[in-house]
């Protein structure tokens, strides 16, 4: 199978594994987090595909102590991929675009410039996915991610939050007077617990509207009109309104793109940032 490649991006929640040929993107898997980047956790990712090392011209990595894998195995050449630019180039590359900044809403949050196979790491946030899990297994007992996406669906964060309503009696510029004016501000003086499914409704607002407002600002002060956003914290549902509805709240265009398989960007952009070394 000359041409195949494989792309690994060693992620602090989940491992994602991509197959590419000549650009394209032909097949991806994950793996739930069994610890930073080994060979050992390379040969379980290659398994999980039910795929061999003697298929492929070379192994692309990125993500959690990559570089201390060695720089082949069984003869395969293993490249090492800045981060920045594997999530840059990957993004590109699923949205179809020349130029944005790519969001990577995952564990944490990261923020590139990304224009053509330049890249550059603009900001960020250590609000992302895991803070989501982190206070919901605090809060409402459960980190599993479709269990907090399902309560935050049935949900509202009005039961928690305090909206620009409560605080000034209505909206003020563009901004409608449900919006939030103080996430969870309404908790300290309500006379018995909130509801699970406010509470993950109101956890999921507050980190989608964290991602989307500094992406947002981030991509102005970039001079970029698009935004991608990459990742599995997309995945969600409720997530991916609440990123879209900041937005909507400050009538910016276009809206952000999410690709399909956006959890593939970073492996893939792995694969295409080190496609010259091959």
């Amino acid at each position: 199978m000359a041409g195949l490649r494989i792309g690994i991006d060693f992620g602090l929640t989940n491992t994602d594994v991509v197959l590419v040929r000549g650009g394209e993107l032909l097949e991806h898997w994950v793996l739930p987090y069994a610890g930073p980047a080994s060979e050992a956790l390379l040969y379980r990712a290659l398994a999980a595909g039910n795929r061999d090392l003697s298929e492929f011209d070379s192994i692309a990595t990125t993500g959690g102590l990559h570089r201390t894998l060695p720089d082949e195995i069984e003869g395969v050449p293993i490249h090492k991929a800045d981060e920045a630019e594997s999530v840059g180039r990957g993004g590109l590359a699923l949205a179809g675009l020349e130029e944005a900044l790519v969001v990577s809403a995952g564990t944490g949050t990261a923020m590139i410039a990304a224009r053509g196979k330049k890249t550059q790491h603009l900001t960020g946030s250590a609000v992302g996915g895991g803070t989501l899990l982190g206070l919901s297994k605090l809060l409402i007992g459960t980190s599993h991610p479709l269990e907090v996406a399902h309560l935050a669906a049935l949900g509202d964060p009005a039961g928690v939050d305090s909206t620009l309503k409560d605080a000034i009696g209505g909206g003020i510029g563009h901004l409608p007077a449900s919006a939030t004016a103080v996430n969870f501000g309404k908790v300290g003086s309500l006379p018995s617990p909130p509801k699970r499914e406010d509470i993950a409704a109101g956890l999921v607002v507050m980190v989608g509207q964290v991602i989307g407002v500094v992406a947002l600002s981030a991509a102005q002060a970039a001079g970029l009109r698009e935004v991608v956003v990459v990742g599995h914290l997309p995945d969600l549902e409720p997530v991916r309104k609440a990123i879209l509805a900041v937005w909507e709240f400050y009538q910016a265009e276009p809206q952000p793109l999410i690709p399909e398989r956006s959890g593939a960007a970073t492996a893939l952009g792995a694969v295409l940032a080190t496609a010259d070394q091959d």
